[in-house]
């Protein structure tokens, strides 16, 4: 990908030129950024909205539009879109009856968009979930985060989006949703990975005649490199494990086959792969009742391609092949189908003001908040004095990207503070859940949400330390929800649940406390987030996330102890 040939700022100029070219088929939204589409049929009841990072065209953007996605929300180049991003993305199509997210099993993705659903169900609409997680590639025991989710999205988003029009409401769609995923797998190989937008090379090499085997679409390595094989010994080898993986036999429904290409893969190579696929899945008595070829989830112009196997239901077929209206999916609208302008149904075609973040209370409301704030302001002095550490500690097992989110979300609640004379954890409450991006940021805004609304109802003879008690420990619970994370999984979790208990004792205690928990996680195993997919290169260094959130408990014991 040539340099010469993006734009300063490439995501946002890209999607109006996309919103530019299907203008009559989809609007973009910019502030907070997604693209929805102009009309659906009157059928449905359910909005459907999807997302991920941007460098996978088309999905999920060209899947907006009838018959198929409502809304789709796109991040940065391989990063999670913002829980803000999707909260108003999902606002502004709901339907009657709700809507339904469908998602990748990235942790930013499932995080931000549980986050999203908290603050949907907050505001009165009906929320569900499907998880789509399908690559074989990464189905292991040894960690919890399960499988990635790839190819298998777009035969998700195709069915659902056919079932929604039929008229099936919020549960029926997620349970369907549920079963698609489960039918389906995936696996991916690579001869070269994508290019680095900021070296103009290969962003990992390959030694002469080897391949890359279980790669991911963001560019993950696989777990190994193999030997290149023989053309048709390479796809039967895939077929076979996949097939093997993919729930069921022929007498349990024929099956769905769909050749992705990665991004740089000719068509002539992804139409041979189709051709080999189908014939090694013909000598094991399969049939292949329906197909999809081509470049559909990319990984920029990595050379590759993916195999996806969904064993079908009678009904899906016909999902399957119902007419859509979309820039990217090959199935032209039927003519004479009735439409529905999602505007004149209703829905709100606004973005997230930030005020859906919890409305700031000001100091003037409340005199006790001269002390949260107090904490927050010493909160943000500490994450300034420990941001290098934090970075290398999240640079062992993640990107780096943790202690500029924390300190960059405590320096905007700063400002909120000065400028609007907020009290601090309304400020930081709207701070991190409206304004940082990745994963930690908008889990760190639920404790704040915990937080805020705790103070906002402490009364004049209440102690601080019992709301402290309870809103760490209704953020931790909050944080469990949309992180699916337990403790020993070596996230913030293993500091907030002890603390939440030591806070009885005082706020001296639960600092030590903290801090304790914090150092004690560089001897557990990562079994969820972007740290589980590099086991044991984090042993012996703390999550970085643990000692951050440590950080905040103990500036309030410097507050509140002094």
């Amino acid at each position: 990908m040539s340099a010469f040939f993006v734009s300063p700022t490439p995501i946002i100029s890209a999607l109006r030129g996309f919103a530019r070219a299907h203008s009559d088929r989809v609007a973009l939204t910019e502030d907070p950024l997604f693209v929805r589409s102009r009309t659906r049929t009157p059928e449905r009841r359910v909005g459907l909205v999807s997302g991920g990072g941007s460098g996978h065209e088309p999905m999920h953007v060209g899947f907006v539009g009838q018959g198929m996605l409502d809304a789709a929300v796109p991040g940065e180049v391989f990063a999670s879109p913002h829980n803000a991003q999707i909260f108003a993305a999902s606002r502004a199509v709901a339907g009657d009856d709700g809507v339904l997210h469908i998602v990748k099993n990235y942790t930013g993705d499932v995080i931000n968009f549980a986050i999203a659903a908290e603050r949907l169900q907050a505001a009165g609409i009906p929320t569900r979930t499907v998880i789509v997680d399908d690559d074989i590639a990464t189905d292991s025991d040894e960690t919890e985060t399960g499988r990635r989710g790839t190819g298998a999205t777009v035969v998700v988003e195709k069915i659902l989006g056919a079932a929604a029009d039929s008229g099936l409401g919020l549960d029926e769609l997620a349970d369907l949703g549920a079963e698609v995923a489960d039918r389906s797998r995936s696996l991916a190989v690579s001869a070269r990975a994508q290019t680095d937008s900021h070296t103009g090379r290969p962003a990992f090499d390959l030694a002469e005649g080897t391949l890359e085997y279980g790669v991911g679409i963001h560019g993950e390595r696989a777990a190994s490199s193999i030997d290149r094989e023989d053309f048709d010994v390479l796809v039967a080898r895939m077929v076979d494990e996949v097939h093997a993986a993919v729930a069921g036999d022929p007498a349990d429904g024929d099956l769905l086959v769909f050749v992705n290409g990665l991004g740089a893969s000719t068509q002539i190579e992804l139409f041979n792969v189709f051709d080999a696929v189908t014939r090694a899945l013909e000598a094991k008595g399969e049939k292949v009742a329906a197909s999809l070829v081509g470049d559909y989830v990319t990984a920029l112009d990595m050379t590759g391609f993916s195999i996806t196997l969904t064993r079908m239901q009678p009904q899906w077929l016909d999902w399957w092949e119902a007419a859509t209206c979309t820039a990217a999916f090959p199935a032209p609208v039927a003519d004479g189908t009735p439409t529905a302008s999602i505007a004149e149904r209703g829905t709100d075609q606004g973005g997230a003001d930030e005020t859906d973040a919890g409305t700031l209370r000001t100091r003037a409301q409340d005199r006790s908040t001269d002390l949260e704030t107090a904490v927050v302001i010493r909160f943000a002095e500490l994450a300034e004095e420990h941001h290098g550490h934090l970075t290398r500690l999240d640079q062992v097992t993640g990107d780096g990207d943790f202690g500029d989110n924390l300190r960059g979300g405590l320096r905007h609640a700063t400002r909120l503070m000065e400028e609007a004379d907020a009290a601090g954890f309304a400020a930081a409450e709207r701070a991190f859940l409206n304004g940082v991006g990745g994963t930690s940021g908008p889990l760190l805004g639920l404790l704040f949400q915990e937080l805020n609304a705790g103070y906002a109802k402490l009364g004049d003879d209440e102690h601080p330390r019992t709301v402290w008690e309870q809103a760490t420990a209704a953020g931790s619970a909050a944080i469990r929800r949309v992180g699916r994370a337990e403790p020993g999984d070596r996230t913030v979790i293993d500091v907030l649940e002890p603390t939440a208990s030591a806070l009885s004792g005082g706020f001296a205690s639960a600092a030590e406390t903290a801090a304790d928990a914090a150092q004690a996680t560089a001897e557990l195993q990562a079994r969820r987030g972007r740290a589980s997919y590099v086991d044991g290169r984090g042993h012996g260094t703390p999550d970085a996330g643990a000692v951050g959130i440590s950080l905040l408990f103990t500036a309030a014991a410097e507050v509140y102890e002094r």
